[in-house]
């Protein structure tokens, strides 16, 4: 009877245990994007350039196991400026991204973890001599990250994405690096 009651105990264990690696989540995270090649050209011009902004993100997923899940993010990668006096070039960017995460357990609550995807962007430059300019584009997007679960329900991460050749037409490509630190929640 006792190897009766200890093999249910654990049955039970093992399946609350899998029950925290799968199921829906939300979160959010900040951190800095820099526009790898928007500042290409000014060096000795005389132009000021600032490649790199605050960035913010808001992302939803499934996990379906302790190895993959999937996410649909929003992100905001900020501005980057020129600037020559009073006359000021900005562009700025969003973007909703579709990744799959492969998620290894390096430890009991540590995961290391890469992401592959697709974004779609939306890209805006803007001038103080009335020029502007919209682009859309698709492309890819990669990164990787280390999460640590605080709780079986709240996890931290810190990660680092790339998202390729952002912007395109009148604007320019530019490969958009962001590092950036957040949290999420399990339901």
């Amino acid at each position: 009877m006792k190897k009766i009651l200890l093999g249910l105990m654990l049955v039970l264990m093992s399946a609350a245990v899998a029950a925290q690696d799968n199921g829906f989540y939300i979160g959010g995270a900040i951190g800095q994007a820099k526009a790898k090649e928007a500042c290409d050209g000014f060096a000795g011009t005389g132009i000021s350039c600032d490649d790199k902004d605050s960035a913010w993100k808001l992302f939803g997923g499934y996990q379906f196991n302790r190895n993959f899940a999937a996410e649909l993010g929003y992100i905001d990668f900020g501005e980057a400026e020129a600037s020559l006096g009073t006359v000021r070039d900005r562009i700025s960017a969003t973007a909703f991204e579709l990744v799959g995460i492969g998620m290894l357990p390096v430890m009991d609550r540590l995961s290391v973890y890469g992401k592959l995807g697709l974004y779609r962007a939306e890209t805006e430059e803007r001038t103080t001599f009335g020029f502007s300019a919209d682009e859309s584009n698709n492309d890819i997007t990669f990164g990787f990250g280390v999460r640590y679960d605080i709780t079986p329900r709240f996890a931290v991460r810190g990660e680092w994405q790339r998202y390729n050749d952002v912007g395109g037409g009148d604007i320019g490509d530019t490969h958009i690096d962001v590092i950036s630190i957040g949290g999420l929640f399990r339901f």
